[in-house]
């Protein structure tokens, strides 16, 4: 779902245009105005979902950098509408519920099945007023750690898991998408435990832990590789080879006076921040090597160079 479509506006659309577009298809598909209209009912849904997340600063940047299918994965509906009163919104839009105390249901019966708006108003035309209902209990959640690979953050990947539920084996496939780090949660509906009174099954969450890789370091979106060389190539500079994530060796200047630990950058070689995000970048982090053992003739030139003022 492309909540920017959705809404009519550009991606760098302020919050100004943003809301400007929204009120106005508000207004058009209100199902006070639409009367039962199934389409216009799923529209008012729509565009009600994409103001709610793109109106919000955090939320509009996860979704601007996970994209449409990672956002969804981290956020439930729940999560969307959190602290977002549409009723406020439309009373300030001009729009009157009309009186009535009691909770105020939106029903789209389009597929899918009922969704509950967070009005608090009470309403008429295509809402219910209705007094307080007792939900049934959801079932409980699933919490699973999912190890993957640092190409895999790299380059995202599609995996499947087996679960047993209800004493059942069950095989699900998840999309790990590129950039995701240790500790980020995706969340897959529907994928926990049963309702034991007949409600909606709980969620599974997969919690990420990226494994060690033999050669990268990860921070954030960077990598950093170590790479060791010789006094003398410290000293008079040169080139070296410098593996990368995603392809071949690259052949790296090393400028003439390098420090110990000085850091060489390469621009782009680094992870994704997120799956439409840039990459970051590749550190070579430079370790001089000091020889623990030397002929007499590397002696002599050692001492010549102390000599010397070196």
């Amino acid at each position: 779902m492309d909540y920017y479509e959705i809404l009519g506006v550009d991606r760098n659309a302020d919050q100004a245009t943003i809301k400007k577009a929204y009120r106005k298809l508000a207004l058009k598909y209100h199902p006070d105005k639409t009367k039962g209209d199934k389409e216009s009912e799923e529209k008012f849904k729509q565009v009600s979902e994409a103001y709610a997340v793109l109106s919000d600063e955090q939320k509009r940047k996860q979704y601007d950098t996970y994209g449409s299918e990672g956002f969804q994965q981290r956020y439930s509906q729940e999560d969307i509408f959190r602290d977002f009163d549409l009723g406020d919104i439309f009373k300030e839009f001009g729009i009157n519920f009309g009186g009535g105390g009691g909770r105020t249901t939106f029903r789209s019966t389009g597929g899918g099945g009922g969704f509950e708006s967070f009005f608090k108003h009470g309403g008429g035309g295509g809402f219910d007023r209705q007094g307080p209902t007792m939900p049934r209990p959801k079932g409980e959640d699933f919490l699973l750690e999912l190890s993957i690979t640092l190409n895999e953050v790299l380059n995202g990947a599609q995996k499947t898991i087996s679960l047993r539920r209800t004493g059942k084996p069950e095989k699900v496939s998840i999309k790990i998408p590129a950039g995701i780090d240790s500790g980020k949660k995706l969340r897959i509906a529907g994928k926990g435990s049963p309702s034991p009174a007949g409600g909606q099954s709980g969620d599974l969450y997969l919690q990420i832990k990226v494994l060690p890789h033999p050669t990268f370091i990860r921070d954030g979106d960077d990598l950093i590789v170590d790479r060791q060389i010789k006094i003398s190539t410290a000293i008079l500079g040169s080139e070296i080879e410098v593996p990368t994530l995603d392809g071949p060796s690259l052949k790296v200047k090393v400028p003439a006076g390098s420090q110990p630990n000085a850091r060489l950058r390469l621009k782009g070689k680094g992870l994704p921040a997120g799956p439409k995000g840039p990459r970051g970048d590749l550190y070579v982090r430079i370790n001089v090597e000091i020889p623990k053992s030397l002929n007499n003739a590397q002696l002599q030139m050692v001492k010549d160079l102390r000599e010397s003022g070196i």
